[in-house]
């Protein structure tokens, strides 16, 4: 079975997910403009401790490992990221189910959180796949995962929660190309 940790970057840290986190995450986690693509909405405290407790189960079942994101500008939770859709019988995994505050949105935050995910998966688990969906109305996101050097293969109709999804992937034979490109974005970016 893959090993997880957490993993640290200039910016920021992925720290293991804990109940004790649904405070903060609820906190960062207000603006309505969060929940517009995402296939959940999180209104209550309570929502937020269900998100937190289910993400815990599937870390159990060792179906997922969440992560929230720590700004180590601010020291502040500013999100949550985490692997899906774990299979090492297939050696490949899922990045997903991604949101920040929209205080870091166009930073070097998510650049940096998805570099230091997609390294550990290629470099310490040696994986050979990675995918990153969204939803077909999450403009956005599309964009951010396709700066990333993803590969689009296609729309999978209705797949979760009665929505649409595009479907991106990495594989180990790009990575070389993709660490440079996502090392270049992080080095251009500075601390912005």
């Amino acid at each position: 079975m893959y090993e997880f940790v957490e993993l640290e970057g200039k910016r920021v840290k992925l720290i293991r997910m804990e109940l004790e986190h649904s405070r903060d995450l609820y906190k960062c986690s207000r603006d309505p403009g969060i929940w517009e693509h995402y296939p959940i909405h999180i209104k209550t405290i309570e929502d937020m401790d269900q998100f937190v407790r289910k993400a815990l189960v599937m870390r159990e079942r060792r179906e997922q490992f969440p992560f929230v994101v720590l700004d180590k500008e601010t020291n502040e939770i500013i999100g949550t990221t985490r692997y899906l859709r774990i299979s090492k019988e297939n050696n490949n995994l899922n990045i997903g189910s991604t949101w920040y505050s929209p205080s870091v949105w166009r930073t070097r935050v998510n650049t940096e959180t998805k570099y230091l995910l997609i390294k550990y998966a290629f470099e310490s688990l040696h994986v050979n796949r990675i995918e990153i969906i969204t939803t077909t109305t999450n403009i956005r996101s599309q964009k951010a995962i396709e700066r990333l050097g993803a590969v689009k293969e296609g729309i999978l109709r209705k797949k979760y929660n009665n929505l649409d999804y595009v479907v991106y992937s990495i594989i180990d034979i790009e990575w070389k190309d993709i660490k440079s490109r996502l090392e270049g974005f992080l080095a251009e970016a500075r601390t912005s």
